[in-house]
């Protein structure tokens, strides 16, 4: 008949919890086994001690019974502890995700090579391009004070560093006085030097300092060819110094002088957007060149289509000459 007893292992234990001077220890461990027995009475009831037969402080006694676990139970702590660690560092990492993004700095954008020439053209040239505003002498019916009011406005650009602006002709029309504002927004009256209703091209003055004007590079326009880009800097609707891109659509045009209605040669057309406000200012070639004034446009609704006309620089050279 088998019987539930408690058997008492015996084995060497050596530990520096024990003082130097100790002797190697006996510990008992009680563990719970079946063993058969012929009767629970002849079973001699005996005292096992867990400790070895010294006692120990408290301090030494928890530590003593830590280092005595099963070692199966370490394994098991080792492995809670693990899968803890992991588990709260993929929690910080998920929670600082957003928080992480926020701080990413964006690379600076790399432009392709004729977005940088574009934007280089810009910046060279625009310092050449004004803006031409057209004032009109009214006077007051019940006061008859006289005061001057804006009627009009395009766009112009430095010939030299004497202070002479070209523009179109019918952007200074019927004008009392002018006002040339250059690029650092420095404002300037100017007066009528010269023009040619005909050619719907005019020439101001301004005295401003020669430090103010930078004269814009004078190109050719006798070898212009269908396709080649260009690129047209003005202040359309009042917004100054816009930029528009287009290609040489056509060569040898003809259209009528706004202000006499005579027959224009060898106008240039361009599908660059050409809009009021636009006229009198420079039509660049890619190298940054000038190669016609930007005249007028073709348009029921007065807006850009798409067809503008400019006048050929070497048209513009050879009357300022």
């Amino acid at each position: 008949m088998a019987a539930s007893s408690l058997i008492s292992t015996n084995f060497l234990f050596s530990s520096p919890l024990f003082p130097p001077r100790s002797p190697i220890r006996k510990l008992t461990i009680v563990s719970l086994h079946k063993i058969p027995t012929p009767s629970s009475s002849h079973v001699k009831p005996h005292k096992r001690s867990l400790l070895p037969y010294r006692p120990f402080c408290p301090p030494c006694l928890n530590k003593l019974l830590l280092t005595t676990k099963n070692p199966f139970s370490f394994a098991f702590d080792s492995l809670l502890i693990l899968c803890t660690s992991l588990a709260l560092a993929l929690s910080l990492l998920v929670a600082d995700v957003d928080s992480a993004s926020a701080f990413v700095v964006t690379p600076q954008r790399k432009l392709q090579t004729d977005e940088l020439a574009t934007v280089r053209l810009f910046q060279e040239n625009t310092p050449s391009v004004v803006y031409i505003t057209n004032l009109a002498a009214r006077q007051d019916a019940f006061t008859l004070d006289v005061f001057e009011v804006p009627q009009g406005s395009g766009s112009g650009f430095v010939w030299d560093k004497g202070g002479n602006i070209v523009t179109n002709y019918h952007v200074i029309r019927g004008a009392s006085d002018l006002r040339v504002t250059l690029a650092d927004q420095s404002t300037f009256d100017a007066k009528v030097v010269g023009f040619d209703q005909d050619k719907d091209v005019a020439v101001l003055h301004v005295d401003a300092p020669k430090d103010k004007l930078r004269p814009i590079p004078i190109g050719v326009s006798a070898d212009l060819l269908v396709g080649q880009k260009v690129f047209a800097i003005g202040n359309p609707f009042g917004l100054d110094h816009t930029l528009t891109t287009g290609v040489i659509s056509g060569l040898r045009r003809e259209i009528s002088s706004a202000a006499t209605g005579r027959p224009i040669q060898d106008v240039i057309q361009t599908d660059a957007a050409i809009n009021p406000g636009n006229s009198g200012g420079p039509l660049l070639d890619s190298a940054g060149s000038l190669i016609g004034i930007n005249t007028a446009i073709y348009s029921p609704s007065g807006a850009s289509s798409g067809v503008g006309f400019s006048i050929p620089v070497d048209t513009v050279s050879k009357w300022h000459c």
